[in-house]
């Protein structure tokens, strides 16, 4: 079993087509898991729904606890972008032992289409938390980063390895 966690971020936001507007609605992993023809078992838990842009020490509270508590051994996090290594960073120093950890999310919202590529980061996610070895990553653009080497460079829009 694969416990997945949704945090909120762009992959799950909304475009309001009369405000111009970004918001959430509700999460878009059961219908993702659907449309990818996902046979692996997942439990989908909704713990937030926020722009990481917002996310407190409290939040990431609450992220580590549900990871603790957490009784399967695969745990992905779907998380918005903006703050996802700052999650990854907090997670590994709670020595969450036995535990593949990765974190996930999508520059361009699932609701705008073949655009978005949340539903390729999403798809490699489930690959990584599947063969990678116990401890925190985040997964973006076909990659994985070990939590203390990755960076989301602002200029391109990509994830980076701080030491290459």
């Amino acid at each position: 079993m694969i416990q997945v966690y949704v945090t909120g971020g762009t992959f799950d936001k909304e475009y309001n087509y009369i405000s111009g507007s970004l918001f959430f609605r509700d999460t878009h992993l059961p219908s993702m898991f659907e449309r990818g023809r996902c046979t692996l078992d997942v439990n989908i838990k909704t713990l937030m729904m926020i722009d990481s842009m917002e996310m407190m020490e409290e939040d990431r509270e609450i992220i580590a606890y549900n990871c603790q508590r957490c009784p399967y051994d695969k745990i992905l996090i779907t998380h918005g972008t903006d703050k996802v290594v700052e999650t990854a960073q907090f997670l590994a120093g709670r020595n969450i032992e036995g535990k593949t950890i990765v974190l996930t999310g999508a520059m361009i919202p699932y609701a705008f289409g073949t655009s978005s590529d949340g539903f390729f980061n999403l798809g490699s996610a489930l690959a990584f938390v599947q063969t990678l070895q116990p401890g925190v990553y985040v997964s973006m653009n076909g990659r994985y980063f070990h939590w203390d080497n990755v960076v989301k460079n602002k200029k391109t829009g990509f994830f980076e390895e701080l030491n290459n």
